[in-house]
């Protein structure tokens, strides 16, 4: 016997059986008596039955005593895993067949399968899914749905562009196969897929080819057998994460942890400083937006603040994409504990998705990627807007969206890139289309750079390219169609946010640390050379552009390294804006962003955070030399060059971001005095209103649970006649001395002009009660509403309160 096994022959058919005492006869009659005819076609050849412990007469059917079937039994009922594990591993053929014992595929359908071997490919797979398949006998509508679901699912997370991996009829190339089934480990109905896997891993070829297929009664898969395949993809997927895959991602965590230390662990108490008013600005949008979810009401509009015009929510960063799925997390924990979360797990994700797309298209050395994904996602600009511009980075999709492109210049699946691509990119403009613009900016530098110094990938890629992001458009449009036009055209709406001429970087900045530089930070260099903290959009260090002017130098026969510093130079100089001052003179240039600065979407972008596309660049630099170090065989060259690398990055470790103790909600709010003053319709005015400058009032109102209307306010909205973009509302008079009060101390002459003009903005505000908390010249404010009130302010609950409804 041990003889005839180590016989080779040229086809295995293995067959899995589970109590099969009905099908099983019928099934090796037909598979015996199609290959005994066609002996000159099929040569030497053995069936197989892998019997999984039955316990009816399967092991005593009759057509088991053909003199060229196998039946290797075992002990115990494992599932259909350990079955075809245990008949593939007692299989000889070149070729093995893999079908099952219903034989819902004719036998006579190998010759298809047979002849995608024989076309290079190492395992053929039929397939009800693709062109050419027919279908005798459906099977319920409700497997079918089930199936097909499953099928999707299959796609999505193991073995994407398989359409049908569960047919049961397969051919493989005889080693591949036991070598794929050997190293398997799923005793149910996921081997299958851990099988192609396998295939997939080793970059051995697979077609799916169309059968014709029926069903046959007596299925052996239950209800349950799909939730046992959910929980085998899960095995899977979980199994194919690496370790160092899940350390990075974990280290990844932790950075981000540190870096908001200082607010992490009591975000409730906690502010940050250098966010200005940004924190309590993104709160109040986490909070409006669970109110509107929690209340079914128009996610794109409110008028809880800006009363009584109101705001367009679509038209500023509310970032629906994150807002909305973390709404529950707002309404049970708070919206500093959610803003907390979500910039914490945001930021840790996309360090973990550039890690993704360095190790798939860039470098496969593990700890290059890791250095390359931490200085894409906690470079000195990402670390800058970390203190309060989660739409800046939190920038997951990014890399998946990238990625996505890269594949449509392939060619390969069109179709389905293309329209992945689109609802990636629908999702994007839910999470900030600022963002996605300058990613796009990005890519095009990129795309540029590699067909000029690759023309012949360009001449094949354009076609495919175009053809998916036309229909990634397409997909894409829908979705986003009304959303947009509220955005452009709904209530709120404005053109542009102009910045001026001074939002560009100075070249100094591009080589000067950032201020949260762990051991180099200059606060005061820093200021000096930005718009504000949450601005310091490049902030490299000379001591990493040397390094990478060197990487460049020396890896420049590579195409990849071209592209790359390409696009990092070319992004650094549209980033110092439409003038460009020559440091250490007086001389002005025109800079390339002049020739777009006042085109549509771009006259409202900060153009100095175009440099902030060097983050991603400089670091699959970083991950390719490192890549190349950890090669080499010379000890001086890595000694050298990893010391290199090491006092390049050392200056831009972050500090955690600095946090100060939360200025206290008055108890005039928290404990809901202010409910007997404002009635349904009516507004709660702080004095100043609240605006970009101070907005601590949007506190105010999330800690009440948004439960009264604000004028003021910090949002994008509309000015004048040409409803140009501005930073708060449109200012009144009244707030306007307001402000000016509160800034100086000084209170202007006022008469029956004011007092006037005054009764006309508290109506236009719909004013309930006017708010002063203790501030600094809070003595010249209530003077000055004394004044326009005629009548003094009364203390209660920590603040000065004046009822605009007493006298009428």
């Amino acid at each position: 016997m041990s003889g005839r096994r180590s016989e080779v022959v040229d086809l295995s058919v293995v067959v899995p059986a589970y109590n099969e005492e009905e099908r099983l006869g019928p099934t090796l009659e037909a598979v015996t008596a199609y290959l005994g005819d066609n002996e000159g076609r099929w040569g030497e050849w053995e069936v197989i039955v892998a019997d999984d412990g039955s316990t009816d007469g399967t092991r005593e059917v009759p057509a088991l005593q053909h003199p060229r079937v196998r039946l290797v039994t075992s002990a115990r009922n494992r599932g259909k895993g350990s079955a075809l594990r245990l008949g593939v591993a007692a299989s000889r053929g070149r070729r093995v067949l893999v079908t099952d014992a219903d034989l819902a595929a004719p036998i006579e359908e190998l010759e298809r399968l047979d002849k995608a071997l024989s076309e290079g490919h190492s395992a053929a797979i039929g397939s009800r899914s693709v062109p050419g398949a027919s279908i005798d006998n459906h099977q319920h509508r409700v497997r079918e749905l089930l199936g097909r679901a499953g099928n999707l699912l299959i796609r999505t997370t193991a073995v994407p562009g398989i359409r049908d991996t569960q047919c049961g009829f397969k051919l493989f190339e005889g080693d591949r196969a036991r070598e794929a089934f050997a190293a398997s480990r799923l005793d149910g109905w996921g081997i299958d897929v851990e099988v192609l896997q396998y295939f997939r891993r080793s970059d051995w070829p697979v077609a799916e080819v169309p059968v014709r297929w029926s069903h046959q009664p007596g299925s052996k898969v239950g209800p349950l057998d799909y939730a046992r395949v959910l929980a085998d993809l899960a095995r899977l997927r979980a199994r194919a994460l690496r370790p160092a895959d899940l350390l990075a991602t974990t280290l990844f965590l932790l950075m981000a942890t540190a870096l908001y230390s200082g607010r992490f662990f009591d975000p409730a108490h906690r502010y940050l400083p250098d966010s200005l008013q940004d924190q309590n600005q993104w709160e109040w949008f986490f909070a409006v937006t669970a109110d509107n979810v929690a209340h079914l009401r128009n996610p794109f509009f409110t008028d809880l603040q800006g009363f009584p015009d109101g705001v367009n929510l679509m038209a500023n960063t509310v970032m629906l994409g994150l807002s909305v799925p973390f709404a529950p997390v707002t309404l049970f924990a708070g919206p500093a504990a959610a803003l907390s979360l979500c910039m914490t797990l945001g930021l840790a994700a996309t360090a973990t998705a550039w890690y993704w797309l360095i190790v798939k298209r860039v470098v496969r050395q593990r700890a290059a990627a890791f250095l390359g994904a931490s200085l894409a996602a906690f470079a000195p600009p990402m670390v800058s807007h970390a203190n309060a511009h989660p739409n800046f980075v939190i920038l997951f999709m990014i890399p998946l969206i990238i990625d996505r492109v890269l594949r449509l210049c392939a060619g390969t699946r069109v179709v389905r890139d293309g329209t992945v691509l689109g609802l990636m990119t629908a999702y994007q403009v839910f999470l900030g289309e600022e963002p996605f613009l300058l990613a796009a900016i990005g890519l095009a530098l990129f795309v540029a750079a590699y067909a000029a110094v690759r023309r012949d990938v360009a001449r094949e890629a354009w076609r495919p390219l175009l053809k998916g992001l036309l229909l990634g458009g397409a997909v894409c449009l829908p979705l986003v169609a009304y959303p947009l036009y509220w955005q452009f055209a709904g209530p709120q709406s404005y053109k542009s946010v102009l910045h001026g001429d001074t939002a560009g970087n100075s070249p100094l900045s591009l080589l000067a640390f950032a201020e949260r530089s762990l051991v180099a930070g200059d606060a005061q260099r820093a200021d000096a050379l930005s718009l504000n903290p949450t601005e310091q959009n490049a902030f490299y260090g000379w001591p990493l552009i040397v390094l990478v002017f060197a990487i460049v130098v020396r890896l420049w026969e590579r195409t990849l390294v071209k592209v790359l510093a390409f696009t990092a130079l070319a992004a650094a100089v549209l980033s110092l804006g439409p003038k460009i001052r020559i440091p250490l003179t007086d001389d002005i240039l025109p800079g390339p962003w002049a020739l777009v600065a006042d085109k549509p979407l771009f006259e409202s972008v900060i153009e100095g955070r175009v440099a902030m596309i060097c983050a991603p660049a400089l670091g699959m630099l970083l991950a390719i030399a490192v890549d190349r170090l950890a090669a080499t065989r010379a000890v001086g060259t890595m000694y050298f060059g990893f010391m290199a690398v090491l006092l390049a990055l050392l200056p831009l470790v972050p500090a955690p971001l600095k946090s100060q103790e939360r200025a206290p909600v008055p108890a005039f709010i928290t404990d809901g005095m202010w409910k007997s003053y404002v009635r349904e319709g009516e507004s709660l005015v702080p004095v100043p209103l609240p605006d970009p400058g101070a907005a601590e009032a949007l506190h105010w109102q999330t800690a009440s649970g948004l439960g009264f209307r604000l004028p003021g306010g910090y949002f994008n909205g509309p000015y004048g006649k040409d409803r140009i973009g501005i930073y708060g509302a449109a200012p009144r008079y009244t707030s306007n001395m307001l402000r000016d009060v509160a800034y100086t101390g000084v209170v202007p002459v006022i008469g029956k002009n004011w007092q006037a003009q005054a009764r006309k903005d508290f109506a236009y505000w719909k004013a309930a009660i006017l708010v002063v908390a203790p501030q600094p010249h809070d003595d010249a404010l209530r003077q000055a509403l004394e004044k326009l009130t005629g009548r003094a302010g009364r203390w209660t609950g920590g603040v000065w309160v004046w009822d605009l409804h007493e006298g009428g």
